[in-house]
Protein backbone atom coordinates (compact mmCIF):
# COMPACT_ATOMS: atom_id res chain seq x y z
CA UNK A 1 0.00 0.00 0.00
CA UNK A 2 1.53 3.35 -1.00
CA UNK A 3 2.39 5.80 1.76
CA UNK A 4 -0.11 8.68 1.95
CA UNK A 5 1.30 11.99 0.80
CA UNK A 6 1.09 15.05 3.01
CA UNK A 7 1.02 18.75 2.24
CA UNK A 8 0.81 21.95 4.24
CA UNK A 9 -2.22 24.17 3.61
CA UNK A 10 -2.61 27.80 4.76
CA UNK A 11 -5.78 28.14 6.84
CA UNK A 12 -6.16 31.78 5.81
CA UNK A 13 -5.87 31.70 2.01
CA UNK A 14 -5.61 28.01 1.01
CA UNK A 15 -2.01 28.16 -0.27
CA UNK A 16 -0.44 24.69 -0.54
CA UNK A 17 3.19 23.84 0.12
CA UNK A 18 5.03 20.48 0.12
CA UNK A 19 6.98 21.50 3.23
CA UNK A 20 6.35 23.33 6.50
CA UNK A 21 6.82 27.11 6.48
CA UNK A 22 6.54 29.66 9.26
CA UNK A 23 5.04 32.36 7.04
CA UNK A 24 2.63 31.88 4.16
CA UNK A 25 4.27 33.31 1.01
CA UNK A 26 0.86 34.08 -0.51
CA UNK A 27 -1.06 36.01 2.19
CA UNK A 28 1.76 36.67 4.68
CA UNK A 29 0.04 35.02 7.67
CA UNK A 30 2.33 33.53 10.32
CA UNK A 31 1.95 29.95 11.63
CA UNK A 32 -1.10 29.34 9.41
CA UNK A 33 0.16 26.30 7.45
CA UNK A 34 -1.34 23.07 8.77
CA UNK A 35 -0.35 19.58 7.68
CA UNK A 36 -3.02 17.68 5.73
CA UNK A 37 -3.11 14.37 3.93
CA UNK A 38 -3.37 14.75 0.16
CA UNK A 39 -6.37 13.15 -1.49
CA UNK A 40 -5.30 10.05 -3.43
CA UNK A 41 -6.82 8.79 -6.67
CA UNK A 42 -9.33 6.55 -4.89
CA UNK A 43 -10.58 9.47 -2.82
CA UNK A 44 -10.98 11.63 -5.90
CA UNK A 45 -13.04 8.91 -7.56
CA UNK A 46 -15.27 8.73 -4.47
CA UNK A 47 -15.87 12.48 -4.62
CA UNK A 48 -16.76 12.34 -8.31
CA UNK A 49 -19.10 9.40 -7.72
CA UNK A 50 -20.94 11.22 -4.92
CA UNK A 51 -21.38 14.37 -6.99
CA UNK A 52 -22.57 12.33 -10.00
CA UNK A 53 -25.16 10.51 -7.89
CA UNK A 54 -26.42 13.81 -6.55
CA UNK A 55 -26.72 15.36 -10.02
CA UNK A 56 -28.81 12.43 -11.19
CA UNK A 57 -31.37 13.02 -8.41
CA UNK A 58 -32.71 16.23 -9.89
CA UNK A 59 -31.15 16.45 -13.35
CA UNK A 60 -34.30 18.06 -14.76
CA UNK A 61 -33.69 21.15 -12.64
CA UNK A 62 -30.21 21.70 -14.08
CA UNK A 63 -30.19 23.85 -17.23
CA UNK A 64 -27.96 22.71 -20.07
CA UNK A 65 -25.47 25.53 -20.62
CA UNK A 66 -23.19 23.66 -23.01
CA UNK A 67 -24.18 25.91 -25.94
CA UNK A 68 -23.83 29.72 -25.88
CA UNK A 69 -26.97 31.82 -26.39
CA UNK A 70 -27.56 35.47 -27.15
CA UNK A 71 -28.01 37.63 -24.07
CA UNK A 72 -31.27 39.12 -25.34
CA UNK A 73 -32.71 35.62 -25.86
CA UNK A 74 -32.49 34.80 -22.14
CA UNK A 75 -35.83 35.23 -20.39
CA UNK A 76 -35.76 37.48 -17.33
CA UNK A 77 -36.77 35.95 -14.03
CA UNK A 78 -38.23 37.87 -11.13
CA UNK A 79 -36.63 37.06 -7.79
CA UNK A 80 -39.55 36.15 -5.54
CA UNK A 81 -38.67 37.07 -1.99
CA UNK A 82 -39.96 35.66 1.26
CA UNK A 83 -40.23 37.94 4.27
CA UNK A 84 -38.35 36.65 7.30
CA UNK A 85 -40.64 38.32 9.84
CA UNK A 86 -37.68 40.46 10.98
CA UNK A 87 -37.85 43.83 9.22
CA UNK A 88 -34.22 44.78 9.90
CA UNK A 89 -32.98 41.49 8.42
CA UNK A 90 -35.22 41.92 5.37
CA UNK A 91 -33.76 45.40 4.87
CA UNK A 92 -30.18 44.08 4.81
CA UNK A 93 -31.07 41.16 2.52
CA UNK A 94 -32.63 43.57 0.02
CA UNK A 95 -36.30 42.90 0.74
CA UNK A 96 -36.37 39.30 1.94
CA UNK A 97 -35.03 35.82 1.22
CA UNK A 98 -34.44 34.82 -2.41
CA UNK A 99 -35.32 31.19 -3.06
CA UNK A 100 -32.27 29.04 -3.77
CA UNK A 101 -29.76 31.56 -2.44
CA UNK A 102 -26.84 30.86 -0.10
CA UNK A 103 -26.24 33.39 2.70
CA UNK A 104 -23.14 33.46 4.92
CA UNK A 105 -23.54 35.08 8.36
CA UNK A 106 -20.35 35.94 10.26
CA UNK A 107 -19.48 37.66 13.52
CA UNK A 108 -17.61 37.41 16.80
CA UNK A 109 -18.52 34.64 19.29
CA UNK A 110 -21.53 35.56 21.41
CA UNK A 111 -22.63 38.48 19.25
CA UNK A 112 -25.96 36.87 18.29
CA UNK A 113 -25.53 34.91 15.04
CA UNK A 114 -27.22 31.74 16.29
CA UNK A 115 -29.87 33.77 18.11
CA UNK A 116 -30.83 35.66 14.95
CA UNK A 117 -30.90 32.49 12.86
CA UNK A 118 -33.13 30.69 15.40
CA UNK A 119 -35.50 33.67 15.61
CA UNK A 120 -35.71 33.87 11.82
CA UNK A 121 -36.20 30.12 11.39
CA UNK A 122 -38.94 30.13 14.02
CA UNK A 123 -40.80 33.06 12.43
CA UNK A 124 -41.03 31.51 8.94
CA UNK A 125 -44.17 29.61 7.97
CA UNK A 126 -42.32 27.27 5.58
CA UNK A 127 -40.60 24.06 6.63
CA UNK A 128 -37.19 24.95 8.04
CA UNK A 129 -34.39 22.60 9.10
CA UNK A 130 -31.94 23.91 11.70
CA UNK A 131 -28.72 21.87 11.63
CA UNK A 132 -26.37 22.45 14.56
CA UNK A 133 -22.87 21.06 14.85
CA UNK A 134 -22.14 22.88 18.12
CA UNK A 135 -25.26 22.30 20.24
CA UNK A 136 -27.43 19.32 21.06
CA UNK A 137 -31.14 19.30 20.23
CA UNK A 138 -31.90 19.75 23.95
CA UNK A 139 -29.80 22.92 24.06
CA UNK A 140 -31.55 24.27 20.97
CA UNK A 141 -34.96 23.55 22.52
CA UNK A 142 -33.97 25.31 25.73
CA UNK A 143 -32.81 28.40 23.83
CA UNK A 144 -35.89 28.36 21.59
CA UNK A 145 -38.23 28.35 24.60
CA UNK A 146 -36.63 31.64 25.69
CA UNK A 147 -36.36 33.52 22.39
CA UNK A 148 -38.77 31.75 19.98
CA UNK A 149 -41.57 29.92 21.84
CA UNK A 150 -43.75 29.52 18.69
CA UNK A 151 -41.46 27.42 16.53
CA UNK A 152 -44.17 25.15 15.10
CA UNK A 153 -42.63 24.55 11.66
CA UNK A 154 -39.00 24.24 12.78
CA UNK A 155 -37.12 20.94 12.67
CA UNK A 156 -33.75 20.55 14.39
CA UNK A 157 -30.86 18.19 13.73
CA UNK A 158 -27.57 17.79 15.58
CA UNK A 159 -25.19 16.43 12.93
CA UNK A 160 -21.79 17.28 11.44
CA UNK A 161 -21.51 14.63 8.70
CA UNK A 162 -22.48 16.41 5.48
CA UNK A 163 -23.18 13.11 3.75
CA UNK A 164 -25.96 12.30 6.23
CA UNK A 165 -27.27 15.87 6.08
CA UNK A 166 -27.40 15.67 2.28
CA UNK A 167 -29.49 12.48 2.37
CA UNK A 168 -31.97 14.15 4.74
CA UNK A 169 -32.23 17.18 2.47
CA UNK A 170 -32.88 14.98 -0.56
CA UNK A 171 -35.51 12.99 1.29
CA UNK A 172 -37.37 15.81 3.09
CA UNK A 173 -36.69 18.82 0.80
CA UNK A 174 -37.20 21.64 3.32
CA UNK A 175 -37.75 25.20 2.07
CA UNK A 176 -34.82 26.56 4.07
CA UNK A 177 -31.80 25.18 5.94
CA UNK A 178 -29.65 26.82 8.61
CA UNK A 179 -26.16 25.36 9.08
CA UNK A 180 -24.61 26.37 12.42
CA UNK A 181 -21.76 26.38 11.68
CA UNK A 182 -19.97 25.63 8.39
CA UNK A 183 -16.67 25.06 10.26
CA UNK A 184 -18.12 22.03 12.10
CA UNK A 185 -19.16 20.09 8.97
CA UNK A 186 -17.03 17.45 7.30
CA UNK A 187 -17.16 15.15 4.30
CA UNK A 188 -15.91 11.61 4.77
CA UNK A 189 -14.17 11.66 1.38
CA UNK A 190 -11.89 14.53 2.45
CA UNK A 191 -8.93 13.30 4.57
CA UNK A 192 -8.67 16.36 6.83
CA UNK A 193 -10.17 17.64 10.06
CA UNK A 194 -13.41 19.68 10.25
CA UNK A 195 -12.73 23.40 9.94
CA UNK A 196 -9.73 22.97 7.65
CA UNK A 197 -9.53 24.80 4.35
CA UNK A 198 -10.31 21.67 2.34
CA UNK A 199 -13.35 20.72 4.41
CA UNK A 200 -14.83 24.22 4.50
CA UNK A 201 -14.33 24.74 0.78
CA UNK A 202 -15.75 21.38 -0.30
CA UNK A 203 -18.67 21.47 2.15
CA UNK A 204 -19.64 24.95 1.01
CA UNK A 205 -19.39 23.93 -2.66
CA UNK A 206 -21.69 20.94 -2.14
CA UNK A 207 -24.21 23.01 -0.16
CA UNK A 208 -24.20 25.62 -2.92
CA UNK A 209 -24.95 22.89 -5.47
CA UNK A 210 -27.84 21.66 -3.30
CA UNK A 211 -29.28 25.16 -3.01
CA UNK A 212 -29.15 25.89 -6.74
CA UNK A 213 -30.38 22.53 -8.03
CA UNK A 214 -33.15 21.99 -5.46
CA UNK A 215 -34.19 25.65 -4.82
CA UNK A 216 -33.41 25.38 -1.12
CA UNK A 217 -32.36 28.55 0.69
CA UNK A 218 -29.32 27.88 2.87
CA UNK A 219 -27.96 30.08 5.66
CA UNK A 220 -24.39 29.31 6.74
CA UNK A 221 -23.09 30.57 10.08
CA UNK A 222 -19.34 31.22 9.93
CA UNK A 223 -16.67 31.86 12.53
CA UNK A 224 -14.33 34.84 12.39
CA UNK A 225 -10.60 35.15 12.97
CA UNK A 226 -8.83 37.35 15.51
CA UNK A 227 -8.79 40.30 13.11
CA UNK A 228 -12.55 40.06 12.54
CA UNK A 229 -12.53 38.49 9.06
CA UNK A 230 -14.44 35.35 8.16
CA UNK A 231 -12.45 32.21 8.91
CA UNK A 232 -11.63 29.79 6.13
CA UNK A 233 -10.55 30.34 2.53
CA UNK A 234 -11.59 33.46 0.63
CA UNK A 235 -13.29 31.20 -1.89
CA UNK A 236 -16.02 30.66 0.72
CA UNK A 237 -17.12 34.27 0.35
CA UNK A 238 -17.01 33.99 -3.45
CA UNK A 239 -19.20 30.87 -3.49
CA UNK A 240 -22.13 32.32 -1.53
CA UNK A 241 -24.62 34.88 -2.82
CA UNK A 242 -24.73 37.12 0.26
CA UNK A 243 -22.32 37.79 3.11
CA UNK A 244 -23.78 39.32 6.29
CA UNK A 245 -21.43 40.60 9.00
CA UNK A 246 -22.36 41.33 12.61
CA UNK A 247 -20.60 44.38 14.05
CA UNK A 248 -20.24 45.33 17.70
CA UNK A 249 -19.09 43.23 20.62
CA UNK A 250 -20.73 40.80 23.00
CA UNK A 251 -20.69 43.30 25.88
CA UNK A 252 -22.33 46.12 23.91
CA UNK A 253 -26.04 46.89 23.88
CA UNK A 254 -26.45 47.25 20.10
CA UNK A 255 -25.76 44.84 17.26
CA UNK A 256 -25.33 46.09 13.69
CA UNK A 257 -25.88 43.72 10.77
CA UNK A 258 -24.23 44.79 7.51
CA UNK A 259 -24.12 43.18 4.06
CA UNK A 260 -20.58 43.13 2.68
CA UNK A 261 -21.71 41.23 -0.45
CA UNK A 262 -25.20 40.88 -1.89
CA UNK A 263 -26.04 39.60 -5.36
CA UNK A 264 -29.72 40.38 -4.83
CA UNK A 265 -29.60 43.82 -3.23
CA UNK A 266 -27.61 46.77 -1.97
CA UNK A 267 -24.59 46.50 0.31
CA UNK A 268 -25.26 49.94 1.83
CA UNK A 269 -28.09 48.89 4.13
CA UNK A 270 -27.64 48.04 7.79
CA UNK A 271 -29.90 46.43 10.37
CA UNK A 272 -29.77 47.53 14.00
CA UNK A 273 -30.73 45.22 16.86
CA UNK A 274 -30.71 45.39 20.63
CA UNK A 275 -29.69 42.33 22.63
CA UNK A 276 -32.21 41.58 25.38
CA UNK A 277 -33.03 38.68 27.66
CA UNK A 278 -35.44 37.26 25.07
CA UNK A 279 -33.13 37.56 22.09
CA UNK A 280 -32.45 40.24 19.48
CA UNK A 281 -35.06 42.99 19.21
CA UNK A 282 -35.31 45.36 16.26
CA UNK A 283 -34.56 49.03 16.84
CA UNK A 284 -37.38 50.94 15.14
CA UNK A 285 -35.91 54.43 15.67
CA UNK A 286 -32.11 54.10 15.91
CA UNK A 287 -31.46 57.86 16.05
CA UNK A 288 -33.61 58.34 19.13
CA UNK A 289 -31.96 55.39 20.85
CA UNK A 290 -28.43 56.56 20.00
CA UNK A 291 -29.14 60.00 21.50
CA UNK A 292 -31.23 58.89 24.48
CA UNK A 293 -28.36 59.06 27.02
CA UNK A 294 -26.62 62.14 25.67
CA UNK A 295 -25.53 64.81 28.19
CA UNK A 296 -26.48 68.14 26.64
CA UNK A 297 -24.16 70.41 28.65
CA UNK A 298 -20.98 68.40 28.11
CA UNK A 299 -18.10 69.58 25.98
CA UNK A 300 -16.77 67.37 23.20
CA UNK A 301 -20.21 66.12 22.12
CA UNK A 302 -21.67 66.88 18.66
CA UNK A 303 -24.61 65.34 16.80
CA UNK A 304 -24.29 64.53 13.10
CA UNK A 305 -26.71 62.94 10.58
CA UNK A 306 -25.02 59.95 8.94
CA UNK A 307 -26.46 58.17 5.89
CA UNK A 308 -26.59 54.37 6.08
CA UNK A 309 -28.22 52.89 3.01
CA UNK A 310 -31.74 54.23 2.57
CA UNK A 311 -32.04 55.97 5.94
CA UNK A 312 -30.43 58.75 7.92
CA UNK A 313 -29.17 58.06 11.46
CA UNK A 314 -28.41 60.83 13.92
CA UNK A 315 -25.43 59.77 15.99
CA UNK A 316 -23.28 61.42 18.62
CA UNK A 317 -19.58 62.01 18.06
CA UNK A 318 -17.64 62.31 21.32
CA UNK A 319 -14.12 63.68 21.65
CA UNK A 320 -11.78 63.91 24.62
CA UNK A 321 -8.68 66.12 24.38
CA UNK A 322 -6.38 66.17 27.41
CA UNK A 323 -2.71 67.00 28.08
CA UNK A 324 -0.47 64.02 27.47
CA UNK A 325 1.56 62.43 30.25
CA UNK A 326 3.92 60.74 27.81
CA UNK A 327 6.45 61.92 25.26
CA UNK A 328 4.30 60.92 22.28
CA UNK A 329 0.59 61.92 22.44
CA UNK A 330 -1.99 59.19 21.91
CA UNK A 331 -4.46 59.13 19.03
CA UNK A 332 -7.33 56.65 19.51
CA UNK A 333 -10.58 56.29 17.53
CA UNK A 334 -13.58 53.98 17.94
CA UNK A 335 -16.10 53.89 15.10
CA UNK A 336 -14.05 56.37 13.04
CA UNK A 337 -11.04 55.92 10.78
CA UNK A 338 -7.85 56.66 12.75
CA UNK A 339 -5.94 57.96 9.72
CA UNK A 340 -8.78 60.32 8.88
CA UNK A 341 -8.77 61.53 12.49
CA UNK A 342 -5.04 62.29 12.32
CA UNK A 343 -5.58 64.24 9.10
CA UNK A 344 -8.38 66.30 10.67
CA UNK A 345 -6.23 67.06 13.71
CA UNK A 346 -3.57 68.45 11.38
CA UNK A 347 -6.18 70.64 9.65
CA UNK A 348 -7.38 71.93 13.03
CA UNK A 349 -3.85 72.80 14.11
CA UNK A 350 -2.90 74.49 10.84
CA UNK A 351 -6.08 76.42 10.00
CA UNK A 352 -7.54 77.26 13.43
CA UNK A 353 -4.27 77.42 15.38
CA UNK A 354 -5.37 74.98 18.09
CA UNK A 355 -2.16 73.43 19.52
CA UNK A 356 -3.02 69.74 19.85
CA UNK A 357 0.55 68.49 19.46
CA UNK A 358 0.96 67.92 23.21
CA UNK A 359 -2.53 66.52 23.83
CA UNK A 360 -3.98 63.03 23.82
CA UNK A 361 -6.97 62.76 21.48
CA UNK A 362 -9.72 60.16 21.84
CA UNK A 363 -12.67 59.94 19.43
CA UNK A 364 -15.75 57.75 19.80
CA UNK A 365 -18.94 57.26 17.77
CA UNK A 366 -21.60 56.39 20.36
CA UNK A 367 -23.64 53.20 19.98
CA UNK A 368 -21.07 51.00 18.28
CA UNK A 369 -21.78 52.44 14.83
CA UNK A 370 -18.93 52.89 12.35
CA UNK A 371 -19.02 56.14 10.37
CA UNK A 372 -16.69 56.31 7.38
CA UNK A 373 -18.22 59.01 5.17
CA UNK A 374 -16.57 62.42 4.62
CA UNK A 375 -19.76 64.19 5.75
CA UNK A 376 -18.71 63.48 9.35
CA UNK A 377 -15.55 65.63 9.11
CA UNK A 378 -17.04 68.88 10.38
CA UNK A 379 -18.81 67.23 13.32
CA UNK A 380 -15.59 65.48 14.39
CA UNK A 381 -13.63 68.74 14.19
CA UNK A 382 -16.29 70.57 16.22
CA UNK A 383 -16.15 67.83 18.87
CA UNK A 384 -12.35 68.11 19.06
CA UNK A 385 -12.44 71.91 19.36
CA UNK A 386 -15.25 71.76 21.90
CA UNK A 387 -13.29 69.39 24.12
CA UNK A 388 -10.04 71.35 23.81
CA UNK A 389 -11.73 74.71 24.56
CA UNK A 390 -14.04 73.08 27.14
CA UNK A 391 -17.03 74.83 25.54
CA UNK A 392 -20.20 72.73 25.02
CA UNK A 393 -21.88 72.75 21.61
CA UNK A 394 -25.53 73.84 21.62
CA UNK A 395 -27.63 70.75 22.32
CA UNK A 396 -30.10 71.62 19.55
CA UNK A 397 -27.42 71.92 16.86
CA UNK A 398 -26.55 69.29 14.25
CA UNK A 399 -23.41 69.56 12.11
CA UNK A 400 -22.91 68.40 8.51
CA UNK A 401 -19.99 68.89 6.13
CA UNK A 402 -16.80 67.59 4.56
CA UNK A 403 -13.62 69.53 5.36
CA UNK A 404 -10.74 69.90 2.91
CA UNK A 405 -7.06 70.28 3.74
CA UNK A 406 -7.34 74.04 3.25
CA UNK A 407 -10.07 74.31 5.87
CA UNK A 408 -12.86 74.78 3.31
CA UNK A 409 -16.24 73.17 3.97
CA UNK A 410 -17.33 71.10 0.98
CA UNK A 411 -20.73 69.84 -0.16
CA UNK A 412 -21.99 66.39 0.87
CA UNK A 413 -24.53 63.98 -0.60
CA UNK A 414 -28.17 63.65 0.50
CA UNK A 415 -28.15 67.04 2.18
CA UNK A 416 -31.93 67.47 2.14
CA UNK A 417 -32.56 64.08 3.70
CA UNK A 418 -30.02 64.82 6.44
CA UNK A 419 -31.56 68.20 7.21
CA UNK A 420 -35.14 66.94 7.29
CA UNK A 421 -34.27 64.00 9.54
CA UNK A 422 -32.47 66.36 11.93
CA UNK A 423 -35.47 68.70 11.98
CA UNK A 424 -37.84 65.79 12.61
CA UNK A 425 -35.93 64.87 15.77
CA UNK A 426 -36.11 68.41 17.13
CA UNK A 427 -32.78 70.00 16.16
CA UNK A 428 -33.48 73.70 15.65
CA UNK A 429 -30.08 74.73 14.19
CA UNK A 430 -28.12 72.94 11.50
CA UNK A 431 -24.61 73.94 10.40
CA UNK A 432 -23.96 72.89 6.82
CA UNK A 433 -21.89 73.88 3.74
CA UNK A 434 -22.72 77.34 2.40
CA UNK A 435 -22.70 76.05 -1.17
CA UNK A 436 -25.72 73.82 -0.49
CA UNK A 437 -27.96 76.46 1.06
CA UNK A 438 -29.51 77.19 -2.36
CA UNK A 439 -30.51 73.54 -2.79
CA UNK A 440 -32.72 73.59 0.29
CA UNK A 441 -36.16 75.10 0.48
CA UNK A 442 -37.76 76.59 3.54
CA UNK A 443 -37.86 74.11 6.42
CA UNK A 444 -40.18 75.01 9.26
CA UNK A 445 -38.76 75.75 12.72
CA UNK A 446 -35.15 75.13 11.61
CA UNK A 447 -32.32 77.68 11.38
CA UNK A 448 -29.88 76.78 8.62
CA UNK A 449 -26.38 78.18 9.13
CA UNK A 450 -24.19 78.01 6.03
CA UNK A 451 -20.40 78.25 6.46
CA UNK A 452 -17.58 78.29 3.91
CA UNK A 453 -14.56 77.92 6.22
CA UNK A 454 -13.71 75.85 9.27
CA UNK A 455 -12.63 79.02 11.05
CA UNK A 456 -16.21 80.38 10.86
CA UNK A 457 -17.63 77.30 12.56
CA UNK A 458 -15.06 77.28 15.37
CA UNK A 459 -15.60 81.01 15.94
CA UNK A 460 -19.35 80.40 16.33
CA UNK A 461 -18.51 77.68 18.82
CA UNK A 462 -16.36 80.05 20.87
CA UNK A 463 -19.11 82.69 20.90
CA UNK A 464 -21.77 80.36 22.30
Amino acid sequence: MPKPKTQFVCQSCGYRSPKAMGKCPDCGAWNSLVEEISADLETMHAQEKMLKQFREIDSAAVTDLSEPVYLQAIALQVDHRTATGIAELDRVLGGGIVKGSVVLVGGDPGIGKSTLMLQMASALKDDVLYVSGEESVQQIRSRADRIAPRADRLKVLAETNLGKITQILIRQRPAMVVIDSIQTLFREEIPSAPGSVSQVRECAALLMHIAKSMDITIFLVGHVTKDGTLAGPKVLEHIVDTVLQFEGDAGHLFRILRATKNRYGSTNEIGIFEMTGIGLEEVANPSELFLSERHVDQSGSVVMPAVEGSRVLLVEAQALVSPTNYGIPQRTASGFDLRRLQLLIAVLEKRVRLPLGQSDVFMNIVGGLTVDEPAADLAVLCALASSYLDVPVDAQTAVIGEVGLGGEIRAVSNIERRVRESAKLGFGKIILPKSQMKDLGAIKDVQLVGCRRLEEVIQRLKNN
